[in-house]
Parts: C-alpha cells; sequence; structure tokens
C-alpha cells in the first residue's frame, strides 16, 4: 500500500513538474514578447508622427542597417519571433523577418557603458544584477524598407532552482502523507502478522493462550473470531476422542468374548484360522483408531537414539524369522515420539518383506536432515502411482487377499505421522529393481 501510494505521488507530482515547467515557458515568453511588441509599436508610432527611434540605450529601440544578429554565433528561439510577429499583427504593425538570439556576456550594452565613461563599480553592479536575472535576448525585426529594428529583453535562463524547489516540496509531500499511510499499514498488519503466527502455532490438543484482540476493528474482530474458532474444533476434537475410546471399547469387547469361544473349537485348523482373523480384526481396528487419533498424541516427544530405535524395530522382525537387515549407524540422538516413529519404521518394513521378501534398513544423516531408508527386492511400484499408496485404504494388489497385504492404511498412518513430526515420505524406484522408502526428518 505505502508503495503504491508512493508510486502515485511520484507520478502526480512529475506531472505537476511538467505542467510548472511549460508554465515557466509561457511565462518567459510573454515577458520576452510583449513589453516588446508594445515598445515597437510605440516606437512606429512616434516615429510616423514626427520624431525618431532612440539608439545605442540598453532596452531601447535602435534602427539599423542590416540584421545585427549573426548567422550560426547566437541560440535561436523561433518561438519567440512567431510570438512576437503575432502580438505586433494584433497591434497592426506589419513587419518582415524576424530573428532571434542570445546576447554573449559581453554583449553592447557593457561596451556602450565604458563608452559613455562609467564607472567600472557601476558596470560590476550591472553585470551582478544582470546574472541574477538571466540572460538578454536580441530581438532583430526586419522593416521593409526602413533597415531593421534592434531590442533586447530579459530571457530568465532555466535553473536548478525550480527542480530543488519540486524535490522539496515532493519530499514534504512524501512526509505528509507516507507517514501516516505506514502508520496506519503497520498498525493493521502487526495484528494480521500475530494471527498468522497463531494459527501457524495452533495445534489441535495443546493448550494455548488465547489471542489478544488488537488492531483495527475488522482485524480485532477477526482474532476474535480465530479464538472462538480455535475453541470450537478443541471441543469436537475431544468429542471425536471419547467416540473412537468408545468404539474401541465396545469392538474389544465382543472380540475378546469371541477369543474365548473359539478355545472351545475341536478342529486345531479352524481354531487357528479364527484366532488369526480375530488378531488381524484387533490390528485393523488399533489403525484406524490410531489414524483417527493422529494430530492428538498422548505421548510427549522425548530424546531417543534414533540409530538404537529402528536397531530395536529390525530386531523384532528377526525375532519372527523374517529377513530384515540393518546397517549398523553411529548413534543419533532425536527429540521425536518414539512410540509413533517405531509404528511408522514397523509399517514400512512389513510393506517390504510382504512385497518385497526381505528388507534392508540404514540410517543416513547430514547437517540439516535424517534420513531412515527400508530398501526391498520387489517389483516396484509404478511412477503413476506413486502418489495413490498413501490414500487410506489403497492397495495396488486388488485381490484383497489378506495374505497378499492388509487393508491399505499402513503407509497413510507412516506417512500421517511422519508429517506430524514435521517430515516426510518418498517412495523412489530403484535402477535395476526393488524400491526405497525414505523417511526424512528435520534435525
Amino acid at each position: 500500500m505505502a508503495l503504491l501510494i508512493a508510486i502515485a505521488l511520484f507520478v502526480a507530482q512529475a506531472i505537476n513538474f511538467t505542467l510548472i515547467l511549460r508554465d515557466r515557458a509561457e511565462f518567459r515568453l510573454a515577458q520576452a514578447t510583449r513589453p516588446v511588441a508594445t515598445r515597437i509599436a510605440d516606437a512606429l508610432d512616434r516615429e510616423a508622427h514626427g520624431g525618431r527611434v532612440l539608439t545605442a540605450d540598453r532596452g531601447r529601440i535602435r534602427r539599423l542597417p542590416a540584421n545585427p544578429i549573426r548567422h550560426g554565433t547566437t541560440e535561436r528561439h523561433p518561438e519567440v519571433a512567431a510570438e512576437l510577429r503575432r502580438q505586433l499583427a494584433d497591434q497592426g504593425v506589419v513587419v518582415g523577418r524576424i530573428d532571434t538570439g542570445l546576447r554573449p556576456e559581453d554583449d553592447d550594452s557593457n561596451r556602450s557603458r565604458h563608452r559613455n565613461g562609467q564607472k567600472a563599480s557601476d558596470t560590476t553592479s550591472a553585470d551582478h544584477r544582470s546574472d541574477r536575472q538571466g540572460s538578454t535576448l536580441l530581438i532583430a525585426v526586419e522593416q521593409p524598407g526602413h533597415g531593421w529594428l534592434a531590442i533586447t529583453a530579459p530571457w530568465p535562463q532555466p535553473g536548478w532552482r525550480l527542480l530543488i524547489a519540486v524535490l522539496t516540496q515532493t519530499a514534504i509531500l512524501y512526509g505528509v502523507v507516507l507517514l501516516p499511510v505506514l502508520w496506519i499499514v503497520r498498525r493493521m498488519s502487526r495484528p494480521l502478522r500475530d494471527l498468522r503466527e497463531a494459527a501457524e502455532r495452533f495445534r489441535p490438543g495443546e493448550p494455548g493462550v488465547p489471542l489478544s484482540p488488537h488492531g483495527p476493528d475488522d482485524v480485532a474482530a477477526l482474532i476474535v473470531a480465530f479464538n472462538a474458532l480455535r475453541l470450537r474444533i478443541t471441543a469436537m476434537l475431544d468429542e471425536k476422542d471419547r467416540m473412537l475410546g468408545a468404539i474401541g471399547h465396545d469392538l474389544r469387547t465382543p472380540l475378546a468374548a469371541l477369543r474365548v469361544r473359539i478355545e472351545s473349537v475341536d478342529d486345531d485348523t479352524d481354531r487357528a484360522r479364527m484366532t488369526e482373523t480375530i488378531a488381524e480384526m484387533n490390528r485393523t481396528l488399533d489403525d484406524i483408531l490410531s489414524l483417527a487419533r493422529l494430530g492428538r498424541p498422548s505421548e510427549p516427544p522425548t530424546d531417543v537414539d534414533l540409530a538404537a530405535l529402528v536397531d530395536a524395530v529390525v530386531e523384532d522382525f528377526r525375532d519372527i524369522g523374517d529377513d530384515v537387515t540393518f546397517v549398523e549407524a553411529d548413534r543419533l540422538r532425536m527429540h521425536l515420539r518414539p512410540s509413533l516413529i517405531r509404528r511408522a519404521v514397523r509399517n514400512l518394513i512389513e510393506n517390504a518383506v510382504k512385497y518385497g521378501g526381505s528388507a534392508e534398513v540404514r540410517v543416513e544423516a547430514d547437517a540439516r536432515a535424517v534420513a531412515i531408508v527400508v530398501a526391498d527386492q520387489g517389483p516396484g511400484i509404478p511412477e503413476d502411482r506413486m502418489g495413490d499408496v498413501f490414500d487410506a485404504f489403497t492397495r495396488l494388489e486388488t485381490s484383497r487377499n489378506r495374505e497378499t497385504g492388509g487393508i491399505g492404511l499402513g503407509l497413510a498412518l507412516a506417512r500421517a505421522i511422519i508429517r506430524e513430526a514435521g517430515g516426510e515420505i518418498r517412495l523412489v524406484n530403484r535402477v535395476g529393481g526393488g524400491l526405497d522408502a525414505i523417511i526424512e526428518l528435520p534435525r
């Protein structure tokens, strides 16, 4: 806003400066021509009634046999000649050619003063006055059959005074207009900046101090609405958690009862299948509840050794006979929620084992980020489906066979966990086969 106003003021001042220059040029033209036209008309009228044209005095008319202005030696001003011809015509004076030229500093008037015996002090004083008034314009008017009439007129030269005056006026205008505008913009932008920072800091479930309403009325009303919105969101999430807790309790109770009842099944094969089905339902229920509650974790962040945490997850898979290896890494202390990170790494390793048969896990670190890489030897993922696998309940294998995969929540849950920690998950197909699932966490 301040920049736009500054540009508008600059354009307005530029237009104003142009108009001033035009008015100054018109005034200078009128100052040089109107008195000259009047003097010439009066002199010719006196001459016609028996008088004579005075000569040799500064500002008076002289009659000369030829044009006193030499071509190529002075600066011409045809606009003065045109305006003077128009004004003489208005007074009924018919003339021939009109010529103009700026007089040099050692003009005829100075020489005439010396010839008339004026004192040097008088000449110096006159020179100073002439310098202050500007240059002198010599005007020669041809009178057909009677020679030329010569007369001098003041011709102020454009100087720095006008430009300095306009620049000073612009500076004052900027100070008078822009300073209040900057104060108003700052008064508006500061509460908006505070509101943006409060919105960025807002985390559901975390206690926060309501933002104090300040600034203009509309901005203050917006801050009040934001505080109310934050309270409503917190209340809705609390209600959701209570509802999910009740759903989890209500579902686990009949599952536990089924687990007890299947112990009475005589067929070992049927009993094992039923037990596996109930276990799968419990895992699915845990994944759904974890995904729904993410963003309001009950576990606080703590300092942990990330390399040791990942190694412990790999050990769990080795204990059940899966082909999972860990590349030894140095100790790497990180501030995070260990249970959630452990679950995200476990989900990636489970996918690698299911679809690739084996997994190699390594931890890589640099000055800004830490990467947990889970590499498998599977067929990879088509490039156009890379984003789809992170959608909840999405599986690339469409048979829905539980033996070839779960219900499609593993990667969705892992990405939600990592993003909540400020990181990201990437999937990269390796040249020659295999897939790298990369967890990137900021240090």
